[in-house]
């Protein structure tokens, strides 16, 4: 009989798999990276608890195209600055991006606010434009000139906030307590090169970073790196305090109650 390719894996099939997985080579990124001060007000009212503000109301949108292997990718984010416990991390908002496979295991394993979306890097000589844009809308666009070469960076270590959670079955609150994750990366810069330039926040009902507003730009760079990342569970928290949060996730808050028509199959 021809192999059932839904049936059950073999043990060899699966550890092959995870070695495969982890002897990946560095993989690099050209991206835009653009900080600015925002209202602070504004970011404490999207953290959920345990995350705290930081000492700056910093929002740091990433917008990058990824050399994987065999197709690109565009991978972007919107994050507020937020400490947990004394650790010092970002709050991703909104991760759009371009391909479903690295939107699936980010969700799936790391609890990350992915969504398809469009990501756009461009240069031409000195100008850059680079955008994050869902359901037509370019809800974020960095646009400058390139100014000159920075001096680059040492390996840094950077730590992401997560929380990952299942909805219920019958719609109320969630399954399992959710968890709130510590995503580490260790980084590498190749090429870093400063941009004069401004950071335009577009009106969109399905990604309101507008509410965000940008009170003075901190810094915009182009560059390349790579990073590598692992998560841990740094606490389980509050379903109480953390459901009034989970329509960050969703376009459409109301998705996590659809579900089949009875008698539906």
């Amino acid at each position: 009989m021809a192999r059932v390719r839904y049936g059950a894996r073999t043990e060899a099939e699966i550890q092959a798999a995870r070695t495969a997985s982890a002897k990946l080579p560095d993989i690099w990124s050209t991206g835009v990276v653009a900080l600015w001060e925002s209202d602070p007000d504004a970011v404490a009212a999207v953290l959920p608890p345990p995350l705290k503000p930081a000492e700056r109301p910093l929002v740091r949108a990433n917008i990058s195209k990824v050399d994987l292997p065999g197709y690109p990718l565009g991978a972007g984010s919107v994050a507020v600055a937020a400490v947990h416990d004394g650790q010092q991390g970002w709050y991703p908002l909104v991760m759009p991006m371009t391909h479903e496979r690295a939107l699936i295991g980010g969700r799936e394993v790391f609890g990350e606010p992915k969504k398809l979306g469009e990501v756009l890097v461009e240069r031409d000589g000195l100008v850059v434009r680079a955008s994050l844009a869902r359901h037509g809308i370019a809800f974020v666009e960095v646009r400058g000139a390139v100014e000159g070469p920075l001096p680059l960076p040492g390996p840094t270590r950077k730590t992401d906030f997560y929380f990952k959670f299942l909805p219920a079955v019958d719609g109320a609150g969630f399954d399992a307590d959710p968890v709130l994750v510590h995503c580490v990366r260790n980084e590498k810069v190749r090429r870093l090169e400063k941009i004069a330039g401004d950071v335009v926040l577009r009106e969109s009902r399905y990604d309101p970073v507008a509410d965000l507003p940008v009170r003075r730009v901190v810094d915009i760079t182009i560059g390349e790196k790579t990073t590598d990342q692992r998560g841990r569970v740094a606490e389980r928290v509050s379903a109480e305090a953390l459901l009034p949060y989970i329509h960050q996730r969703y376009d459409d808050p109301q998705q996590i109650l659809d579900g089949p028509p009875e008698g539906s199959v």
